[in-house]
């Protein structure tokens, strides 16, 4: 079997992964923050440790500005619900998971003023657009004194043509702006480097742990920037935090302000481990490996007669993540043949970001998407370039 589906969560994790949530439930199992036993220190203790370890991986100092939460898209909720409200406008890239656009959607209809700015046939950013968009426009007609956007958007990584945005220039655009820079790390956190440190503008990035970071699902979270005004983002869900009981107000201090009821222990213990993992093996000879598979999938599908690859070059700025279709051939159908007969596993559709095939051109059947993670092997690569070649000459003349 042949796993390329490391975009939708990755797999296999480390075994240290399973390990570490196994001897949490065990030994360590008490609730965190809640009650002074040992049990509940030593939980306290794992969750602190995981806090430290997201921070390091996502280049920011102090991890006490990173919230849990239980994955990248309610993070991206709680900073869109908890920052934007009727009247202010917002800019986000045509690449944009539903995690995106659906809070959007909703909120437009609250009020909210929503743009979108464009991306190319293989999913890159118009960042003169963007900024364009983001700016106030006072020209005439129906953007006559609109004011500048308050926050800007971007998918760092595209979950369907890979794509990169370049952080650096979007950061200066938010800088120039004065807009808050809200960052879906969902498929490059704790992998690419996102230095939210050193970003100079007021980011903040939603990332989760059960994808590059290879920790399990319900793991996942919001990272502030040093720039960013914590206050200005309303708690999205309130309730017990183990602090301030005294009060019914949620408490205004981080990590409490957004964190409200039981963090998931386990699962944290598990994202723990698979961070200390990668750092073991050194993030960016994990990158590179990854880099380099999918650049061998990407310039070999393109050998193929019949098979359209949908994003960047196997050279350009991406992350391992690549889309194709292949004439004669449903996405669906292709999906089917390389699991029954090949043992080949990816997805394929939309990808929970139908917004992102209009831009490509591939809506609204989709496309087929390969991802590999840091347990591909050179060998898996090229069997399933043979499988997808075996399959182009079989419908050479169509279905």
């Amino acid at each position: 079997m042949v796993y390329l589906d490391n975009a939708a969560t990755s797999w296999p994790k480390p075994a240290a992964v399973g390990e570490a949530m196994a001897e949490f439930l065990r030994d360590s199992g008490g609730n965190p923050g809640r009650s002074g036993h040992r049990l509940s220190i030593a939980a306290g203790r794992i969750v602190s440790c995981a806090r430290d370890a997201v921070a390091s991986a996502l280049g920011m100092s102090d991890p006490l500005r990173i919230a849990f939460a239980s994955n990248a898209t309610a993070a991206l909720n709680t900073a869109l619900y908890g920052f934007l409200g009727p009247g202010d406008r917002v800019v986000a890239d045509g690449m944009a998971h539903n995690a995106v656009a659906r809070p959007l959607t909703e909120l437009g209809r609250r009020g909210v003023q929503v743009d979108w700015a464009r991306t190319d046939r293989a999913g890159r950013l118009d960042l003169d657009h963007l900024e364009s968009l983001a700016r106030s426009l006072p020209s005439s007609g129906a953007t006559k004194g609109r004011p500048p956007a308050r926050m800007i958007i971007v998918t760092h990584g595209s979950n369907v043509s890979g794509a990169l945005v370049p952080l650096s220039e979007a950061a200066g655009i938010a800088h120039r702006l004065g807009a808050v820079l809200l960052v879906d790390a969902a498929q490059t956190a704790g992998l690419e480097d996102i230095g939210l440190g050193t970003l100079g503008c007021a980011a903040v990035v939603a990332f989760t742990g059960h994808k590059a970071m290879l920790g399990p699902p319900g793991t996942g979270g919001l990272a502030f920037g040093p720039g960013v005004e914590v206050d200005s983002f309303a708690p999205f869900v309130r309730g017990g935090t183990g602090s301030s009981s005294g009060s019914e107000d949620q408490p205004a201090f981080m990590p409490d302000r957004f964190e409200a009821g039981t963090v998931n222990g386990p699962g944290l213990a598990g994202l723990l481990a698979g961070l200390r993992w990668m750092e073991e093996r050194g993030r960016s000879a994990v990158r590179r490996a990854e880099l380099q598979a999918i650049g061998r999938l990407v310039d070999g599908i393109r050998a193929i007669p019949g098979a359209t690859v949908h994003g960047p070059g196997s050279r350009e700025p991406r992350c391992a993540v690549m889309s194709f279709t292949l004439a004669g051939w449903s996405v669906s159908d292709l999906a089917l043949e390389l699991d029954e007969r090949y043992g080949v596993l990816c997805r394929v559709g939309l990808h929970c970001a139908p917004r992102a095939h209009r831009s490509l051109g591939t809506f609204p059947e989709g496309t087929a998407r390969l991802a590999p993670g840091p347990f591909t092997t050179t060998d898996d690569v090229d069997y399933t370039l043979g499988a997808i070649g075996e399959l182009a000459v079989e419908r050479k003349y169509g279905p």
